[in-house]
């Protein structure tokens, strides 16, 4: 005969040839569960009274509601006379006792699920419901390692950096206005793609842009090589501040989107073929002969785009000074627009946001889990970076010597 804590092998050999389920409300596992835990409980108040100098005992029992990964029950939690009491099997405030359901839940957060999914989905494997308040709790778990990873150290050299904006409803003394998560990703000395950060305003310029890059510096980052950017107010005058001998490459692309806008449609076609020229040349005076050309065809009707062409040139054409491997890596922010598309597939189901933090939250925890593949260097990093060398010298030497010799030695 079986005590209240002791297994029946024979009653759990039995239940299994029945077909009884394991997991859920009927399942066999959730009450074996709750008697092992029980029994754990029992054993620590005894060891305790055993141990204690002071006179205490048992004083009956205390129950709450556990969560567990095969289902949920009433935990009889032992208490004694002089409350002193600290159970380690299951804490005061305790109400899940695995972690496997914490997990599942941060990622099917980090896909993007919304709380209705994750309920069900909670509900079809563990046979409980939890509330959006259990969401919430379980995914806030996640601000603390944001905070830690918005003032993590970064290296001193970072030789490309793309920045880009995308914008989301956040939810601000009780209306939904518009703000945009600035994101940087970064590209290190070993040629592996690095998010940064990420940094919510709802304004840019100068000063903006001054606090973002005076950040980086404080957080290690000595130089940047070559900063990507989507035309952003008041980026450059601010990069020159902080890192005075960046590079910034205004995106090809962008500048040919936003010159789209200005030009009728039956003339975009023919436009577009005459535009393209300017960024297909082999060299920075080929782009600019592109350029007169396209004004000569096209000026009369449309003087503003090229207008806006002769004054972004210098940054338009930083590209034409480096080789075809590394023009296609920094003449457009592709790079970090394939991170929003990650973004965006998270959050296309939220039509805004209650707050600041939970917009971060979530964009954090898709970021943990698609980062996980950034592993490799891009294609041909070595021949850039010895590319870099010669064109940046000191700059850049130190630190690519270092990788050169690391890499042979782990080749070796």
């Amino acid at each position: 005969m079986t005590t209240k804590y002791e297994i029946d092998v024979a009653e759990f050999s039995k239940a299994l040839r029945s077909g009884q389920p394991l997991h859920g409300d009927n399942g066999f596992l959730t009450p074996l569960i709750k008697r092992i835990t029980e029994a754990a409980l029992n054993a620590e108040l005894e060891q305790q009274i055993a141990d204690d100098n002071q006179l205490n005992r048992k004083n009956g029992y205390g129950r709450k509601t556990i969560k567990s990964s095969s289902g949920e029950f009433e935990l009889e939690v032992p208490r004694d006379r002089n409350g002193s009491f600290e159970p380690q099997a299951v804490k005061k405030h305790q109400t899940i006792l695995t972690d496997e359901m914490e997990q599942k839940v941060l990622s099917l957060f980090a896909l993007g699920g919304s709380y209705k999914d994750m309920q069900s989905h909670i509900s079809d494997m563990y046979g409980y419901s939890i509330s959006n308040g259990t969401i919430n709790a379980i995914t806030d778990k996640l601000i603390p390692e944001l905070r830690a990873w918005q003032e993590r150290d970064l290296d001193p050299i970072y030789p490309i950096v793309w920045l880009d904006a995308i914008h989301y409803k956040v939810k601000e003394n009780g209306r939904f206005i518009s703000k945009a998560i600035y994101t940087l990703l970064g590209l290190n000395i070993e040629g592996k793609k690095e998010l940064l950060g990420l940094y919510l305003s709802d304004s840019e310029g100068a000063n903006y842009w001054l606090n973002v890059l005076t950040e980086l510096q404080n957080r290690g980052v000595k130089d940047i090589l070559i900063a990507c950017v989507d035309g952003l107010k008041g980026f450059p005058e601010a990069i020159a501040h902080v890192y005075p001998d960046t590079e910034v490459q205004l995106c090809i692309i962008h500048q040919a989107r936003n010159s789209h806008k200005y030009v009728a449609s039956k003339h975009q076609k023919a436009f577009a073929a005459d535009m393209k020229e300017i960024y297909k040349a082999a060299t920075k005076s080929g782009g600019e002969q592109a350029l007169d050309a396209l004004e000569l065809k096209w000026g009369d009707r449309y003087p503003i785009v090229i207008k806006s062409w002769r004054n972004n040139w210098d940054n338009l054409s930083v590209f034409f000074k480096y080789p075809e491997n590394i023009r296609k890596v920094i003449y457009t922010t592709n790079a970090v627009e394939a991170v929003h598309r990650q973004f965006r597939k998270l959050t296309k189901t939220k039509g805004g946001f209650a707050n600041e933090t939970s917009l971060l939250k979530l964009l954090y925890a898709g970021m943990l889990k698609f980062t996980q593949k950034w592993t490799q260097p891009v294609n041909n990093w070595n021949l850039a970076l010895s590319q870099f060398c010669i064109r940046f010298g000191d700059r850049v030497e130190p630190v690519s010597y270092t990788h050169f010799t690391l890499q042979n030695t782990h080749n070796g």
